[in-house]
């Protein structure tokens, strides 16, 4: 039998960051009972991360569910309360977006942040409302796809962001016909655009568009090899489709784990039955799909398992799923033995050192 080969080493510092999709629900055991609940305390996560020294804080973007949703108000006032860490979108659902005013969201929230934003965008996922992007004046041409339409909105959103003309001057109010931007412009910011892939394909087009990579929760393709097998491959293809678009810089590529180390009864209470989990594979809009498991169990068995994991050793970044309705505090213990415990396992070390 060959041996597998040695996943490609990730080019950058490897950096770990929380993920939140921030749930509320006013349920027994919830500590996250309103929207004010859930993006105060993302705040608050944001700044005890930051003294742990998590390189970043993200947040999901969904639309009509009881989760976060609007995402840059959120992300300015995480920016303000911290000085380091990195404040990021995974993702926002393109489909949603008049592409200009994200620009200049976006823009005003890099600036806030002193250059710390990392914008993740994608088609989007599975939503609770039946075309919920036409209820935002959004539909799709005749003949064009959601992600026709989602990768429209990218096309005029990163054009923006670039600093291309998108308006003319109106001479009766400026006196000249000249050529307008959106304001404000963030230089860098270009550069801090990543796409959510769920597919191989997907992620080749990432690469010839020169964004960073974020690779999906779960990929709507199924070869029969684990998950991280099975990222690692994408993260390869994306690579290697750079290399061949000839860009100059070093993309970044990230992953995101489910990872729960049980110390405490408490861990125990709430996910002791999930330990020993497999990776999940069903049908998601008709296609295969293969979701990855959750990490959950003793710190040091994790700590082996996630060095042993293709896809987190060849990405440079690892987003950690954090189960938010258990409230600020429960999330920056998990977080800091994360980080003291597991995270050294597959390369990360506190930045500075």
């Amino acid at each position: 039998m060959a041996p597998e080969p040695e996943p490609e080493p990730a080019p950058h510092r490897k950096r770990i960051g929380f993920l939140s999709f921030g749930h509320w629900q006013a349920v027994p055991g919830s500590r996250v009972r309103t929207a004010a609940d859930a993006l105060l305390q993302s705040i608050e996560l944001a700044v005890a991360a930051e003294e742990i020294g998590i390189d970043g804080a993200y947040v999901r973007v969904h639309h009509f569910a009881r989760q976060l949703a609007s995402p840059f108000p959120l992300l300015a006032a995480m920016a303000a309360r911290t000085s380091r860490i990195e404040v990021g979108t995974a993702v926002v659902d393109m489909r949603y977006e008049n592409p200009l005013y994200t620009a200049e969201e976006a823009a005003a929230t890099d600036l806030i942040s002193g250059g710390r934003l990392q914008l993740g965008i994608s088609r989007g996922s599975p939503e609770p409302a039946l075309h919920g992007s036409e209820a935002f004046g959004f539909v799709p041409r005749e003949g064009q796809t959601d992600a026709d339409l989602a990768r429209e909105h990218t096309r005029l959103l990163r054009a923006a962001i670039a600093g291309a003309v998108v308006a003319r001057a109106d001479p009766q109010m400026t006196g000249s016909t000249g050529a307008l931007a959106i304001q404000p412009q963030s230089p860098g910011l270009p550069e801090r655009i990543w796409w959510g892939s769920g597919t191989r394909r997907s992620a080749r087009w990432t690469a010839e568009q020169g964004m960073n990579l974020m690779s999906s929760t779960l990929l709507s393709e199924d070869t029969g090899v684990p998950f991280g097998d099975l990222q690692a491959e994408q993260i390869a293809v994306y690579r290697e489709a750079w290399r061949q678009a000839g860009w100059e810089r070093q993309p970044r590529v990230s992953v995101s784990r489910s990872v729960i180390p049980i110390t405490s009864s408490e861990d125990l209470l709430y996910f002791g039955s999930r330990q020993g989990e497999e990776d999940q594979v069903g049908y998601l809009e008709g296609v295969a799909a293969r979701f990855g498991r959750t990490y959950t169990g003793e710190p040091d068995v994790l700590a082996g398992e996630l060095a042993r994991d293709a896809a987190v050793q060849a990405a440079d970044t690892v987003l950690l799923t954090v189960p938010n309705q258990l409230g600020v505090d429960y999330n920056a213990r998990l977080l800091e033995t994360i980080a003291r415990e597991m995270a050294p396992s597959f390369g990360w070390q506190p930045a500075g050192r």
